[in-house]
């Protein structure tokens, strides 16, 4: 699931906690849901359109794939260095970050 409605977007800034990579900035907090959802934040500073929804696009693609523990509502901000990163880097931050966040599942934390 996704975030949508602004009001939101900044609960999980107001409350939230963060944790940063070079390329992805993750703001978390808990919800009282029995899922987990996510919304990006990719500014015009990292690029063009076509950047920023190519980026968007393989974020989708990775939340979608790389389970989490229920109950959080997610930001993932981007950085302009996002804007070189492949798939696999992308991807390597987002896990990188789940991981500080202690938001990965139980039998994910220990590989």
């Amino acid at each position: 699931m996704y975030l949508t409605k602004p009001e939101e977007y900044a609960l999980v800034y107001s409350k939230g906690n963060s944790w940063a990579t070079k390329t992805i900035v993750l703001r978390a907090t808990p919800n009282s849901l029995n899922v987990s959802r996510c919304g990006f934040s990719v500014g015009k500073k990292v690029g063009g359109a076509v950047v920023r929804n190519k980026i968007k696009r393989r974020l989708r693609e990775i939340t979608r794939l790389t389970p989490v523990s229920p109950g959080w509502d997610m930001v993932l901000i981007v950085r302009q260095p996002a804007a070189q990163a492949n798939y696999a880097g992308l991807q390597k931050s987002y896990t990188d970050l789940l991981a500080r966040a202690r938001i990965l599942p139980l039998n994910q934390t220990a590989q």
